[in-house]
């Protein structure tokens, strides 16, 4: 069982960990390509939606985007002419067969019909406009990732026959792993293995010719528990396409791995092929972790931990921490607060019997009072809660997730078997690191 916590006082926030829900749209978007966007903003917005190229690794020769620039009398007077004349000249230089429009805060305090005005103008530029509605007092970066994902979904059809043994992969970037793209590729690799082809990415480095042909695929599967079940449930009721193993963890660890691969087999009857990935998964885990973490692993026992993430890593790293290197996971915060994982960490607390306090939807305020009434050890988290518990006297901290201080030159999955080394072996750094005493005196040494 779990208590969630209440907090007090938060009609306001400091240093909030979550983006607004144009940083969503924003990551839906770049992650297809040969598109354009004209953003409807001050120049910062634009910054944004850099950010989130920056996120699919997309270098500005690759992006075709274009900023309306408004200014303090824009707001005051509106600037529906400008976002015309913008619209006109995108479509100009940079020829994409589509353009997403994009609205933001200060299109919505101005008032702009952005879906108005692009049905009226479709007629006088070549490329199709897409209104996207992205202000961020909508919500935060995961509500806008279900914006985005609905702006997509008119680009999916059902033209000809289901595809056997075939799936969309939905939502990849929707993970705090600052290389959530070896993640993708651990996942297609593992599809592959086991007979399974990826009809579509959605989205990253997708074609609108592969959005179109997602309506064939035969089932989808989310990689996130942050965000796109309205997107796939939208999907289902429109294409017939089920969302499989949306009820359990993602693979995160050694048990879930491999429960997530038989759940896997179990649907696409691929049973051989997954334990083949599961026997060698296994024995390549037990036999790196015999000859070198054999005598590592005792000194986590009994660590009283807080996990501060994403929903997607923090409720699979409950059963790593807990039953694989015997932590004791007593506050758990969790960044989202889908209804539906919540059900699955409910269930994956009530498996495991602990007893645990659990925060959703966390800011910043709201992570450092939790970390401030907490009795643990060392916190799982990024190099913010780091920073949080070396102010709150916590001495250990794991720097795993974005942001994170590290600089990252090859890509690091942290689903499936390799990907719990990673993380194992991230931790035993960060471990070594927090003990080592910041008062020697290394000049008696000269």
């Amino acid at each position: 069982m779990y208590d969630e916590l209440t907090f007090a006082d938060c009609t306001h926030s400091k240093d909030p960990l979550m983006g607004c829900a144009l940083e969503g749209v924003a990551g839906i978007i770049a992650g297809i390509r040969n598109v354009s966007v004209v953003i409807h903003s001050p120049q910062g917005c634009a910054a944004t939606v850099a950010a989130a190229y920056d996120t699919h690794e997309i270098d500005f020769t690759q992006r075709k985007t274009a900023c309306t620039h408004l200014f303090e009398s824009d707001i005051v007077m509106g600037a529906s002419d400008k976002l015309e004349e913008m619209i006109r000249e995108a479509d100009a230089k940079f020829a994409t067969k589509v353009i997403f429009v994009v609205g933001t805060c200060a299109a919505d305090i101005i008032g702009e019909d952005i879906e108005g005005l692009c049905a009226s103008m479709q007629s006088e530029v070549q490329a199709t406009l897409i209104p996207v509605v992205a202000g961020g007092f909508r919500g935060n970066k995961y509500y806008g990732m279900e914006i985005g994902l609905a702006a997509l979904l008119p680009f999916i059809k059902k033209q000809g026959k289901t595809v056997p043994l075939s799936v969309n992969l939905i939502c990849p970037q929707a993970s705090l792993n600052p290389t959530w793209g070896a993640d993708l590729k651990w996942v297609t690799y593992s599809l592959k293995k086991m007979g399974i082809s990826v009809q579509a990415v959605i989205a990253h480095d997708s074609t609108i010719r592969e959005l179109e042909s997602a309506g064939r695929a035969s089932a989808n599967i989310l990689l996130s528990h942050d965000a796109g079940y309205a997107f796939a449930k939208k999907m289902e009721n429109k294409f017939g396409i089920p969302l499989i193993l949306s009820d359990i963890l993602l693979p995160v660890g050694l048990a879930n791995t491999t429960r997530f691969l038989r759940a896997l087999a179990e649907h696409f009857g691929a049973q051989e092929e997954a334990e083949k990935l599961i026997k060698s998964g296994e024995e390549y885990v037990v036999d790196i972790l015999r000859r070198r973490a054999l005598m590592i692993i005792p000194r986590y026992r009994n660590c009283r931990v807080a996990i501060s993430a994403d929903a997607t890593f923090g409720i699979g790293l409950v059963r790593l921490l807990f039953e694989e290197l015997e932590m004791i996971p007593s506050l758990i915060l969790l960044r989202s607060g889908t209804t539906e994982a919540k059900k699955i960490l409910e269930h994956e607390i009530e498996e495991l019997g602990l007893k645990t306090k659990i925060a959703f939807s966390t800011d910043g305020y709201q992570v450092k009072h939790a970390l401030e009434e907490a009795n643990v050890d060392a916190v799982v988290g990024s190099s913010w809660e780091a920073y949080m518990a070396q102010e709150l006297g916590i001495k250990i901290a794991f720097d795993l997730f974005v942001p994170t201080n590290r600089d990252v030159y090859l890509d690091k999955a942290y689903f499936g078997y390799t990907g719990m080394l990673n993380m194992m072996e991230i931790m035993g750094n960060d471990w070594e690191r927090a003990l080592r005493s910041d008062e020697i005196r290394w000049e008696q040494y000269k």
